[in-house]
């Protein structure tokens, strides 16, 4: 089994003193296919002391020199593709087109809009008569990352951070750490200086926290669980840390009945499918309007039942299993709930597809007749569960779709593009999706509410990890 270490001040290096060890497993067979070298508060320690050091002389680096070392980086990626496609599929279960089109292509995709954003910021602006307002790196970056969309939030957060100037130390998920490893020998093959990016391998409750405590670490970057990112906040606190957060979500997918009916819940059902559920933006909350909402419920199950489950090192648009076997005793828990508070289950439910004894495969599933005070309705399942909501007009869709602790993304299904422009307005979300029209990567990204703070994604991205500066007096008076 390949056996992970950190990388701390331009060298892999194993653990300081600790010994303990995690097995990473495949998700499609249950096997152990790698070892990761956990480590501790004091490897934490030294990666930030590491990019401390660098941070000097990288953030004065011109930034012209900062761009080749980013295109640089895009070049070592794109050399060694495949091999991040392999890494996505073996850690957490994509299958192998969506791990090719989608989660490995957010890498090349995030820097490319990163080094399009460079341009569109005012790096040094003229203020008053006087004075010069300046963009500089913010200085040390704490980066925690998850395991759902890997290559996503890792290049997400450190391209835009490497571009700022910004040092940072990157403590990437344990459940998928063969990608953030890879794009680690991406960054040293690049020629980065010495601190400059920094691997620290380790659990939230150790790395995390020494990171978010840490005097020398300026900001925190989180992308996790609402739990998770709270703690985050409360160890930054007392530093008074920048602290950036994208959280959960529970998004809904308003259909209005004037929608072209068969395309919105069909585009709506292999959307929250998609990825075996796994995105913190997956539009889990079907809300029809009542009139046609019999009809739409026949159009989902028949939808859903021609989602395939399948191995995910097969090409195809079928879905794969669960990351993580935690995660599959969540989902099977989530959707017993849902039958026992009396949601209506119309496709799947409890149990591993038919053909799977192993693997943490898990049933596409539809419930209807849900209102949206259910454990179904409020809480994040993070699988392949959708949940269908009837309702009256266009105000009570708007209040059940904002009748949530998070605001991370919303839908809006209708042929009135009028009505779809007025309804988006209206909703607490910090990414509204109108008739199945996506987000490129210089649209920002990140929630309102328990969804979080700060936006990730092209110039707003670029412009989290730039602090101002107001040089008063940088022109002389005239004598």
């Amino acid at each position: 089994m390949k056996q992970l270490i950190h990388y701390i001040d331009g060298q892999f290096v194993a653990p300081a003193t600790h010994t303990e060890t995690y097995a990473v497993i495949n998700p499609a067979t249950e096997a152990a296919v790698a070892e990761i070298r956990m480590g501790g508060a004091d490897d934490a320690d030294r990666a930030v002391r590491a990019a401390h050091r660098a941070f000097e002389s990288y953030s004065m680096l011109k930034l012209s020199d900062r761009i080749d070392l980013l295109k640089a980086l895009r070049s070592a990626y794109m050399k060694r593709y495949d091999d991040m496609v392999d890494a996505i599929i073996t850690e957490m279960g994509a299958p192998r087109t969506l791990s090719h089109d989608s989660q490995a292509e957010c890498g090349p995709g995030h820097i490319s809009a990163t080094l399009e954003a460079s341009e569109q910021i005012d790096w040094e602006q003229r203020s008053g008569g006087l004075g010069l307002v300046v963009r500089e790196a913010v200085g040390v970056c704490g980066l925690i990352t998850p395991w759902n969309w890997p290559m996503n939030q890792v290049v997400a957060k450190s391209a835009p951070a490497l571009l700022a100037g910004c040092t940072m130390v990157l403590k990437p998920s344990e459940q998928s750490p063969l990608s953030a490893q890879l794009f680690t020998e991406f960054v040293h093959e690049a020629g980065y200086p010495a601190g400059v990016f920094n691997l620290v391998h380790g659990t939230g409750p150790v790395v995390g926290h020494a990171l978010s405590v840490h005097p020398l670490v300026d900001l925190m970057s989180f992308t996790g669980s609402t739990r998770a990112g709270v703690a985050v906040a409360k160890d930054a606190a007392d530093t008074v840390k920048r602290v950036h957060q994208e959280l959960g979500g529970k998004s809904a997918n308003i259909v209005f009945a004037d929608a072209d009916l068969e395309k919105a819940v069909k585009r709506g059902v292999v959307h929250c499918f998609s990825n075996t559920g796994q995105s913190c933006n997956a539009p889990t909350r079907m809300l029809v309007e009542q009139s046609v909402y019999d009809q739409a419920v026949s159009i989902a199950v028949a939808a859903g039942a021609q989602v395939k489950v399948d191995d995910p090192n097969k090409a195809g648009n079928h879905i794969g299993p669960l990351a993580s076997r935690m995660q599959f005793e969540k989902v099977q828990g989530m959707i017993q709930k849902g039958i026992d508070e009396g949601a209506k289950l119309v496709l799947g439910g409890v149990g591993r597809p038919d053909g799977f004894d192993h693997g943490f495969y898990v049933k596409p599933t539809i419930f209807a007749n849900v209102h949206n005070q259910m454990t179904i309705a409020r809480e994040e399942v993070f699988g392949p569960v959708l949940v269908m909501i009837p309702f009256k007009n266009l105000d009570d869709a708007i209040a059940i779709a904002n009748d949530t602790p998070y605001g991370l993304a919303a839908y809006v299904q209708t042929q009135d593009w009028e009505k779809a422009r007025r309804v988006a307005r209206r909703l607490r979300a910090g990414s509204v999706y109108l008739n199945g029209i996506g987000q490129d990567y210089c649209s920002p990204f990140g929630g309102f509410k328990q969804s979080g703070n700060g936006r990730e994604w092209g110039k707003h991205g670029l412009l989290e990890f730039l602090e101002l500066k107001a040089i008063n007096g940088f022109y002389p008076p005239e004598q």
